[in-house]
C-alpha cells in the first residue's frame, strides 16, 4: 500500500485546511481564485474526507472542514515528491535522535481502526480453532518460510522463495549465493522458533528478550552482540543515530517502558517496528530484530504474525527514512496495517 496519492489541487486544498482550521467551501474557492467549479471542489473535499485526511463539522451551508489528525506523527506528506530529492538535498526536521518522540507516540490508531483490526483477527483466530493439527503445522511452516524469505530479502538477500523453502526444509543451499545469505535465512528460522517457544514471555517486553532475538538473527554473521559502542550510519539518509552507549541504553529503556504501557498489541508491535530501527541499538540487524520482535508481541497476545510477504521493500525503507528524517509515521502505519490485513486473510485457511 502506498500513501494516499493526491493531485496538486487536492494537496493545495489540504494545505489550506491544515493552516486555516474550520474553513467553508467558499473560503476554498476564494483561495483557489475560483479557477475551478464548486462541484470540483466538492468532489475533492469528498475524496479527502473518505481518505481520512479531513473531517466535516456542521450541516448544509454551515459545513466546515478541519484536518483530521490524531497525532503530529501522522500528518500527510507527499512521499513521491519528498524522495525526488537526494539525501543531501532533503531538509531534515531533525538530523539526530529526538528523545521527545516518546511523548508523541500515542493516539496513532483510532477506535474504528482498532475495531476493524480486532474483528479481522477474531475471524482469523476462529479459523485456527477449526483446523486439524496437520494443517496447523503446515501453515506455521509456510508462515515461517515466507517471513524468513521476505525479511531477508528486505536486507538484500537474493534467495527466492522456492530456494528458501528448500533451505529451511531440507537444509540444501542454493547454488550461486553467498554463504551469508543462507545463514541469514536459517537465523530467521531460529529466531521464529524462539518466539514461538517463548510466546508468553513477550506479553511484557524486556531488553534481554530483544537481545536474544538479535543474537539469533545475527549468529555467525560477524556482528557484535549487545548494545553498540560505536557510531553507525544509515544508507540513504543523513539522519545520525545516537553514538553514546549510555544514551542508547536510555532510549532503549524508554522504548520498552512505552511499549509495556501501551494497551493494544497492534500499536505495541507497530511502535517497536519504528523505534528500534530509529534507535539503532545494535551494530547491525536492527530492522530484522524490529520485525521479529513486533511479531513476538503480536504472537504473545494471540494476534496474527506479519509475514511481510507482499510488502514493497522500497516503500518499507522509505517509510523508515521518513520517520528518521521527519518523525512522520503515516506511511509506516499504512504499510503495517496492510501487512496485517494480508496475513489474516492469507494464512491458516
Amino acid at each position: 500500500m502506498k500513501m494516499i496519492q493526491l493531485n496538486e489541487r487536492q494537496k493545495s486544498i489540504l494545505s489550506f485546511i491544515s493552516k486555516n482550521s474550520g474553513v467553508h467551501n467558499k473560503d476554498i474557492l476564494n483561495y483557489l481564485n475560483k479557477t475551478v467549479s464548486r462541484a470540483t471542489v466538492a468532489r475533492d473535499l469528498d475524496f479527502l474526507h473518505k481518505s481520512n485526511l479531513i473531517e466535516r463539522k456542521g450541516e448544509g451551508r454551515n459545513v466546515s472542514y478541519l484536518e483530521k489528525i490524531s497525532s503530529d506523527l501522522l500528518s500527510y506528506t507527499d512521499v513521491n515528491k519528498y524522495f525526488e530529492k537526494d539525501p543531501d538535498e532533503r531538509e531534515l526536521l531533525l538530523k539526530s535522535f529526538n528523545f521527545e518522540i516518546f511523548e508523541k507516540l500515542n493516539n496513532l490508531f483510532s477506535k474504528e481502526e482498532f475495531d476493524e483490526l480486532d474483528e479481522l483477527n477474531n475471524a482469523y483466530r476462529k479459523r485456527i480453532e477449526k483446523l486439524s493439527p496437520a494443517i496447523l503445522k503446515r501453515e506455521w511452516e509456510r508462515m515461517i518460510i515466507e517471513l524468513s524469505w521476505k525479511s531477508s530479502k528486505i536486507e538484500g538477500n537474493t534467495y527466492n522463495l522456492i530456494d528458501t523453502e528448500t533451505l529451511i526444509k531440507e537444509n540444501i543451499e542454493a547454488k550461486g549465493h553467498r554463504k551469508e545469505e543462507s545463514v541469514m535465512i536459517l537465523n530467521h528460522k531460529k529466531a521464529l522458533d524462539y518466539i514461538l517457544e517463548s510466546k508468553h514471555d513477550f506479553k511484557k517486553l524486556n531488553w534481554r528478550d530483544l537481545e536474544n532475538i538479535h543474537s539469533l538473527l545475527t549468529q555467525n554473521l560477524e556482528v557484535k552482540k549487545g548494545i553498540r559502542k560505536n557510531a553507525v550510519g544509515i544508507l540513504g539518509t543523513n539522519y545520525t543515530p545516537l553514538d553514546n552507549q549510555y544514551q542508547i541504553e536510555e532510549a532503549g529503556e524508554k522504548m520498552i517502558g512505552l511499549i509495556n504501557k501501551i494497551k493494544h498489541p497492534i500499536e505495541k508491535a507497530m511502535i517497536i517496528g519504528l523505534i528500534l530501527p530509529y534507535i539503532q541499538p545494535f551494530e547491525d540487524g536492527n530492522k530484522r530484530t524490529s520485525r521479529i520482535s513486533a511479531n513476538a508481541i503480536l504472537l504473545a497476545h494471540n494476534y496474527s504474525l506479519l509475514s511481510f510477504r507482499s510488502i514493497n521493500e522500497v516503500e518499507y525503507k522509505k517509510a523508515l527514512i521518513l520517520f528518521y528524517e521527519q518523525n512522520n509515521a503515516r506511511l509506516f502505519k499504512e504499510l503495517f496495517i496492510e501487512q496485517f490485513k494480508f496475513s489474516v486473510s492469507n494464512y491458516f485457511k
